[in-house]
């Protein structure tokens, strides 16, 4: 089957950076500081890290066109849960001046349109040890 001339097909590099680039700019408008934007290492992938008051959140950006199959939120399992922690983990370790403080995970769930996504904030999506 040949794709449709008037139909762009869909990058998704590109529709992952504008949902993290507007999650930013929401986060960022709630008072938070970016400390760092897709921190890589050998572990994982942070894709937000910043800091609210005295504590460093780590956050995950999940996108999901649609609701369906529980939203992009629902896609943090255990597995995943269990990578952003260590990732977290070596980041602190790279970042020591950052170590003291207390840090927390949460969740930006993101959908429709992923130019001006409908966006939901999830403190503390779940807790976990950075240490």
């Amino acid at each position: 089957m040949r794709p449709r001339a008037d139909v762009q097909p869909i990058d998704r590099r590109a529709r992952g950076a504008a949902v993290e680039a507007a999650a930013l700019a929401y986060l960022q408008a709630q008072g938070l500081q970016l400390l760092a934007r897709n921190a890589l290492s050998k572990v994982g992938e942070l894709d937000l890290v910043l800091r609210d008051g005295a504590t460093v959140v780590f956050v995950e950006v999940r996108y999901r066109a649609h609701a369906g199959y529980g939203g992009g939120a629902a896609s943090v399992d255990a597995g995943k849960r269990r990578r952003l922690v260590r990732a977290a983990q070596v980041f602190l370790q790279r970042q020591p001046a950052l170590a003291q403080f207390p840090c927390r995970f949460d969740v930006v769930d993101a959908s429709g349109d992923p130019e001006a996504p409908d966006l939901r904030w999830i403190r503390a999506a779940f807790t976990a040890s950075c240490r």
